[in-house]
């Protein structure tokens, strides 16, 4: 490898260049930063490296074994978590949705969960500053949470076949709904093309109208000075003698390597980062690094995702168009009626005949193979589909721990262990039946609901309390002022709604204070 600084300590060394390292990587170079990333994955060109296909693309994501536990099948792979430069921005739906400010205080508020120690406020310069950077398109008046538009691009338009029914089925109830905020350009901006509907978003966006770091942010920090490496596993961060991260050993073509760096941001998923940690444990750090309070891989949470297919006479053509073009929040926050806390939001969500044939095949109501799946998938134009986005409520038991299995790094492989807990379970069938409600209303027939699960999150939460957290409210750790976590991990909550747009705004924050620190 040709290096520019190979032989230096960097100022900044990030781990991952997904949806937080690219930020991060953007902001701190063109502050004058000497920075370094380091990605597992390849750096493609969606020119000439994505490709309009279900199979080939699933190498967008994160394919290195994982092993899980507990009672909930989690997905691994390509549909939660990226590999590669541009991380899980690459084979996102796009989907820009904001937390809303009691998904900073469940337990205040609701009484379940714990308060983030930051509020709504905090993040909401940084949510605008976002959503302008990459214009993202939405409503000119979104009706739930605190920011209720106008978005810098305008919605969306015309909407999929799939998201016209729901919002006849959302109307017939007295459901609100609206048009989906997403990162994909509804007109041309900064050098990109509007969406044409190609319907392709999940494997890899090959006109660049839907926004990734790996063509927004990656290209704007390579110019400003960051080097990045593609293929770079990293195995080890390295601390000295003072009990700082001094740097990190990380493989590339089967050559270890060691990069010096002054301060060490982690930015590799919910699962990488805690894994990272806790293998890098040392005689000064026995338990992993920054868990002396013993939270690092604790309180992981993921997303509930079920989806309803409905079967109609019309066709539907799940594969036309963005995959989610409407959704509704009715159901986001708490109404102690319902008898369970928190809440939902809900999408009308395309699928192509892949990723339905897959989800079918394991439906609560009557598995299919063979025959029936073939019989099933013969009529595979004329279905609908809603999927959830279900808050699951953080528990202690949840965690990411190292198996005594080893990947081709030497690495301990992670190991998933996964239940809901009852709030879930209520939270999940409440939103199912609702699903089933809109396809009715709309004229489907109720064919079959999928369980499943999306995001993952914390392992890595922040706090005021070092005893009870792993970093303060800027994702420094609070045994090493030099090592930073910065991606999905942070999470002390799930909320009810996609991650990307939160993980994206709190790198943007912690970048500000990373500069801000340097300037002393």
């Amino acid at each position: 490898m040709k290096r520019r600084y190979e032989q230096d300590e960097v100022d900044i060394l990030i781990v991952g260049a997904g949806a937080a390292g690219g930020v991060l990587a953007k902001e701190l170079s063109e502050a004058g930063l000497s920075v370094v990333v380091l990605d597992a994955g390849p750096w493609r060109d969606p020119q000439k490296n994505f490709a309009s296909d279900e199979l080939s693309m699933r190498q967008l994501g994160w394919e290195d074994t994982r092993l899980v536990d507990g009672t909930v099948p989690l997905g691994m792979g390509y549909s939660n978590s990226g590999r590669g430069v541009g991380g899980g921005t690459q084979n996102f739906t796009g989907v820009f949705l904001r937390f809303h400010e009691s998904d900073f205080k469940t337990k205040s508020i609701d009484g379940v969960g714990e308060d983030w120690p930051i509020h709504y406020k905090d993040l909401e310069p940084y949510y605008n500053r976002i959503e302008k950077e990459i214009a993202v398109s939405g409503p000119k008046h979104f009706p739930w949470g605190n920011f209720r538009g106008p978005y810098p691009y305008p919605e969306r338009d015309p909407l999929s076949p799939n998201a016209y029914l729901f919002q006849k089925g959302c109307e017939a109830l007295g459901i609100q709904s609206a048009v989906t905020p997403l990162a994909i350009l509804s007109a041309p901006f900064d050098g990109r093309p509007p969406c044409i509907n190609r319907g392709f978003c999940i494997q890899g966006c090959m006109p660049n109208a839907k926004f990734s770091t790996l063509t927004v942010h990656i290209p704007k920090a390579v110019k400003a000075g960051a080097e990045i490496l593609p293929d770079c596993m990293v195995t080890q961060i390295e601390v000295d003698a003072n009990g700082h991260a001094s740097g990190v050993l990380f493989v590339h073509q089967g050559t270890e390597y060691r990069q010096r760096a002054k301060t060490v941001i982690l930015s590799a998923h919910a699962v990488e980062t805690p894994r990272l940690l806790l293998h890098s444990a040392s005689p000064q750090f026995p338990d992993g690094l920054a868990n002396s309070s013993g939270w690092v891989g604790r309180a992981i949470m993921t997303h509930s995702s079920n989806d309803v297919y409905a079967k109609f006479e019309q066709e539907v053509r799940l594969y036309k168009g963005t995959p989610v073009l409407a959704s509704t929040q009715d159901f986001y926050e708490t109404d102690p009626r319902r008898g369970y806390a928190r809440g939902y939001t809900i999408h009308s969500h395309g699928s192509r005949p892949i990723d339905m044939a897959e989800g079918i095949s394991k439906s609560t109501q009557d598995p299919l193979w063979g025959a029936g799946l073939r019989q099933a998938m013969l009529n595979y134009n004329h279905y609908g589909r809603l999927t959830m986005v279900g808050e699951v409520l953080p528990q202690w038991d949840n965690h990411i721990s190292l198996s005594d299995e080893k990947d081709d790094y030497g690495m301990p492989r992670a190991a998933v262990t996964f239940n809901y807990g009852d709030n879930d379970r209520k939270l999940i069938d409440h939103a199912v039946d609702n699903m089933q409600l809109i396809l009715k209303a709309a004229g489907g027939e109720i064919a079959f609901v999928v369980p499943d699960t999306q995001h993952f999150m914390g392992g890595c939460r922040m706090g005021n309390n070092p005893t009870t957290s792993v970093v303060n409210t800027y994702g420094q750790t609070h045994d090493i002022p030099n090592l930073f976590i910065c991606d999905a991990s942070l999470f002390v909550t799930s909320s009810g709604c996609n991650p990307t747009n939160t993980v994206m705004a709190l790198a943007a924050r912690t970048a500000d204070y990373i500069i801000e620190l340097a300037s002393i």
